[in-house]
C-alpha cells in the first residue's frame, strides 16, 4: 500500500465538528419544541400541527437525493461539498428564526400555510447545509479508527449543542410565561445566531484531501438503484432507521410527558433534556474508546440495551416520580449516544466497498438516502404522534388531559420505540463489515487506484 496520508489534527476535527452545531441546534429546538409551540402559542389544531412537520419532513427527505447528487457533481476550488456549507449558511439561519413567529395569530388558516411555506423553505436550506457536510467524512480521511473518532467529535459538537439548546429554550420560555409568542421568538432569533456562525468555522477550517473518482453522471433513479443493491449498505440503513425512528418518537413525546403525564414544570424538562443529551455527549467518548476494543457492531448492542431498559422503565413510572425520571433518562442517554455514533462511523466503510465494486464514489447519494429516511421517521414519528394525540383528545390549551391521552404518551415514551429499537438490533447482527474486511477493501482500492 502506498504510505498513508497525514493523519487529521486536532484543530481540523474541531473544525469538522462544528459544522453539526447548527443542524444539530435547529433539529433538536424543532423536534422538542415546535409541535408544542404550533399547539399551544400559535393556536394550531394537533392534527394540523402534525401534518404541517410530516409534510415538510416528507418534502425534506425528497430533495435529498437530489442535492446528494449535485454535490458528487460539484466541482469548485473549494471542493465538492463545502461551497454548499459557505452559501447556505445564512439563508439557512433565517428561515429557521421565520418559522417561530406569529403573524397570523387567530387565523387559523393563514397560520397553517404560513408555517408550512416556512418549513418547507427551512427544510430545503438544511439539506443543502447539512447533507453536503455528513458527506465530507470519508473525504476528510479514509482510515477506519479515525472515521470513528471523526464521528466522535461531529456527535459532541452536535450533541453539545442539542444540550445547550434544549437546556436553554424552555428556560427562556419560562422567563415570559404571559408573552409566549415572544419568548418564542427570542429563543430562536439567539440560537439562529448560534446556529449559523460554526458554519463558516467548518468551511475555513476543512479541505477535502482525496481526489476521488468523478461520479459517472447516471440517472439519479439509477444511482439509487446500484446503492440499494449494496447489502452492507441496507443493514447500515436499518440500524440508523429502526434506532433513530425510536429516538425521535421520545423526543417528540418527553415536553408532553413531562407536563401531562409527570405533572411537572418546564424546569424539570430542561433537566431530562440535559439528563439524557449530556450524558450521551460524555459516553461518545467511552464508546469511541471501547469501538476501537470491541468492535462497532457490540458497541451498538451494548448501547441499545441500556436505551431498552430506560424506554420501559419511563414507561412504568408514576406521576411525580421526577428523581426516576432523571435517572432513566441518564440510562436513556448512555444508549443514545451509539445511535448517534455507530452507524455515521459505519457509512464510509460500505462507500469504500462500494467504490471497490463499481469504480465509483457516491458519497452525495450514499448520505443523501441516509438522511432522507432519517427525515422519514422525523416525519412518521411526529405525524404518529400528533394524530394519536388528536384521536385521543389530547388539547394543548388545558392543564388536565384526559386518560386516552394519557395512555398514549405512556405507549410512545415505551413499547411503541422499543420495538423498533429492538428490530435495530437485528439489522446490526446481519452487518459484514469489520475492521479486518476493510482493510483488505483499502488494500483492493490502493491497487486499483494508481491503475487508474
Amino acid at each position: 500500500m502506498p504510505p498513508k496520508p497525514e493523519r487529521l489534527n486536532l484543530a481540523q476535527k474541531l473544525a469538522y465538528g462544528a459544522g453539526d452545531f447548527g443542524p444539530a441546534v435547529t433539529a433538536n429546538l424543532l423536534v422538542f419544541f415546535w409541535l408544542p409551540f404550533l399547539t399551544d402559542a400559535a393556536g394550531l389544531a394537533a392534527g394540523a400541527a402534525g401534518s404541517i412537520l410530516a409534510i415538510s419532513k416528507i418534502w425534506d427527505a425528497i430533495n435529498d437525493p437530489i442535492v446528494g447528487v449535485l454535490t458528487d457533481r460539484t466541482r469548485s476550488r473549494w471542493g465538492r461539498r463545502r461551497p454548499w456549507i459557505l452559501l447556505g449558511a445564512i439563508p439557512f439561519g433565517f428561515t429557521f428564526f421565520a418559522q417561530w413567529l406569529v403573524p397570523f395569530a387567530g387565523n387559523a388558516g393563514a397560520a397553517f400555510w404560513y408555517y408550512l411555506a416556512m418549513a418547507l423553505l427551512f427544510n430545503s436550506l438544511y439539506t443543502a447545509v447539512n447533507l453536503p457536510y455528513t458527506a465530507l467524512t470519508p473525504e476528510l480521511t479514509d482510515d477506519y479508527d479515525e472515521r470513528t473518532g471523526l464521528s466522535k467529535f461531529r456527535f459532541a459538537f452536535s450533541i453539545g449543542g442539542s444540550l445547550l439548546s434544549g437546556v436553554t429554550f424552555p428556560l427562556i420560555l419560562a422567563a415570559f410565561p404571559t408573552r409566549p409568542a415572544f419568548g418564542n421568538a427570542l429563543g430562536a432569533g439567539i440560537w439562529a445566531v448560534l446556529a449559523v456562525l460554526p458554519l463558516f468555522w467548518c468551511f475555513f477550517g476543512t479541505r477535502e484531501r482525496f481526489a476521488t473518482p468523478a461520479s459517472e453522471r447516471l440517472p439519479l433513479a439509477r444511482q439509487l438503484r446500484i446503492a440499494l443493491a449494496n447489502r452492507p449498505y441496507l443493514d447500515v440503513v436499518g440500524i440508523y432507521l429502526c434506532s433513530w425512528f425510536a429516538v425521535q418518537l421520545i423526543a417528540t413525546v418527553v415536553p408532553y410527558y413531562v407536563r401531562y403525564w409527570m405533572n411537572l414544570p418546564d424546569s424539570w424538562l430542561a433537566a431530562t433534556i440535559f439528563a439524557i443529551q449530556g450524558t450521551a455527549l460524555a459516553m461518545l467518548f467511552v464508546w469511541s474508546a471501547l469501538s476501537a476494543r470491541l468492535g462497532k457492531k457490540r458497541v451498538f448492542y451494548l448501547g441499545t440495551g441500556f436505551f431498552l431498559l430506560a424506554m420501559l422503565g419511563l414507561m412504568l413510572l408514576s406521576p411525580g416520580q421526577a428523581v426516576w425520571m432523571l435517572v432513566l433518562a441518564v440510562v436513556a442517554g448512555v444508549g443514545v449516544s451509539t445511535v448517534y455514533l455507530i452507524p455515521w462511523s459505519m457509512l464510509p466503510d460500505v462507500i469504500d466497498l462500494d467504490e471497490l465494486q463499481t469504480g465509483e464514489r457516491r458519497e452525495g447519494v450514499f448520505y443523501a438516502l441516509l438522511v432522507l429516511l432519517q427525515k422519514v421517521c422525523l416525519a412518521a414519528s411526529l405525524l404518529l404522534v400528533g394524530q394519536l394525540l388528536e384521536a385521543a383528545g389530547f388539547d394543548g390549551k388545558a392543564a388536565v388531559q384526559p386518560d386516552s391521552a394519557l395512555v398514549v404518551l405512556r405507549l410512545v415514551i415505551g413499547p411503541i420505540p422499543a420495538a423498533a429499537a429492538a428490530l435495530g438490533l437485528w439489522f446490526a447482527w446481519r452487518y459484514p463489515i469489520t475492521r479486518e474486511r476493510h482493510r483488505q477493501i483499502l488494500e483492493a482500492l490502493a491497487a486499483r487506484r494508481p491503475a487508474a
